[in-house]
């Protein structure tokens, strides 16, 4: 199965939930969502996160640390208008690092 970056995973054999953020021949490039470091997956040790496991993010995303952020919400539009118009490379990619970068500076917790 393919992913698309941006997409909520779950890696199986540790049960972390993770965001796609690239591809390398049949692994999968993931990262905790909001930042951090990066390792490979192969794609076969992936699952599609459930509504549930998305939720909790989302959850903590739109919490009191960035309640209200425009640049949050800005950065999140840009992500969502390059995903929706099928720029699943380059430009999808660089607007979920941009946010990445901004929610891990701005809102992660210290």
């Amino acid at each position: 199965m393919t992913y698309r970056v941006g997409a909520y995973v779950v890696d199986t054999r540790e049960e972390k939930l993770a965001q796609v953020i690239g591809h390398r021949g049949s692994h999968v490039q993931v990262r905790r969502p909001g930042g951090g470091l990066e390792w490979e997956v192969p794609a076969g040790a992936l699952r599609l996160a459930m509504g549930e496991e998305c939720a909790a993010f989302r959850a903590l995303a739109n919490s009191d640390r960035g309640a209200g952020c425009a640049r949050c919400a800005e950065l999140d539009a840009a992500w969502r208008e390059a995903c929706a118009a099928g720029e699943r490379t380059s430009a999808a990619a660089d607007a979920l690092s941009r946010f990445r970068n901004h929610w891990r500076l701005d809102h992660a917790p210290r």
